[in-house]
């Protein structure tokens, strides 16, 4: 016997992550297909967020009845909460990486004689006042220096961007740097990076900048890419 309370919540639940799934990919298909503003598209996919939680919590009161009175409607809810979680997650993660990360979105590993970029569209210098908060939030953001000569390093930086899938704006050895575009993986949002290469009596030392051109928040994505990029840098330095 089917509980009718279980069974109306837990498809109250599957149509709340339905329309979650629906609404997230309504706006990146409007921001990347259709040139919304991407305050419009942050603003559907808000809503996306907002209609997870409820089906999480919906489900969650369905799972609460299903195990007090045992009478069926379980698969429903089941179906709910999964359908309801992926967008939840995902809008937790991005509202707690806003409030745990500082309101920059252009960080440098050398914050004193940062890379300028000169091939993007706007070509600014690193903002002065992002160093004292990139500092505190991201000591680990430090330039890497390699075994390699100059023209080593450069071709493997290069190469490990082309790797990436990043539009390369520049890469003149004669500059000692290399420019790109990296895009972020759902909305396509689109990251300025400078590699910057120069010789050492060791070797070769590569800084980084990343910089976003939207929004005034990263939520972290350029020191991240950084580290990242950096890491993978060293690993591919042959022992």
């Amino acid at each position: 016997m089917t509980d009718t309370l279980t069974r109306r919540l837990g498809l109250f639940a599957v149509l709340l992550g339905l329309a979650s799934i629906a609404l997230l990919a309504t706006s990146v298909w409007g921001f990347r297909a259709s040139g919304w503003p991407w305050p419009r598209a942050y603003d559907l996919a808000g809503w996306a967020a907002w209609a997870a939680g409820a089906g999480v919590l919906v489900a969650l009161a369905g799972l609460a009845v299903w195990l007090r009175r045992r009478q069926g409607g379980f698969a429903a809810i089941l179906l709910g909460l999964v359908l309801s979680l992926p967008v939840a997650g995902l809008g937790g993660a991005f509202e707690l990486a806003a409030r745990t990360t500082p309101p920059i979105n252009d960080i440098s590993t050398d914050i004193e004689d940062p890379p300028v970029f000169w091939f993007t569209v706007t070509p600014t210098d690193y903002p002065a006042a992002n160093a004292g908060l990139q500092r505190a939030a991201y000591p680990e953001v430090q330039p890497v220096d390699l075994p390699l000569t100059f023209e080593g390093a450069f071709a493997a930086a290069l190469a490990l961007i082309e790797d990436r899938g990043w539009e390369v704006l520049s890469a003149d050895p004669a500059e000692s740097q290399i420019e790109a575009i990296a895009r972020s993986r759902l909305f396509g949002f689109e990251d300025e990076v400078a590699v910057r290469i120069a010789g050492t009596d060791n070797g070769a030392r590569v800084d980084m900048r990343s910089r976003s051109r939207l929004g005034q928040i990263d939520r972290g994505a350029n020191a991240r890419r950084i580290e990242a990029f950096l890491a993978d840098l060293e690993t591919r330095i042959p022992n």
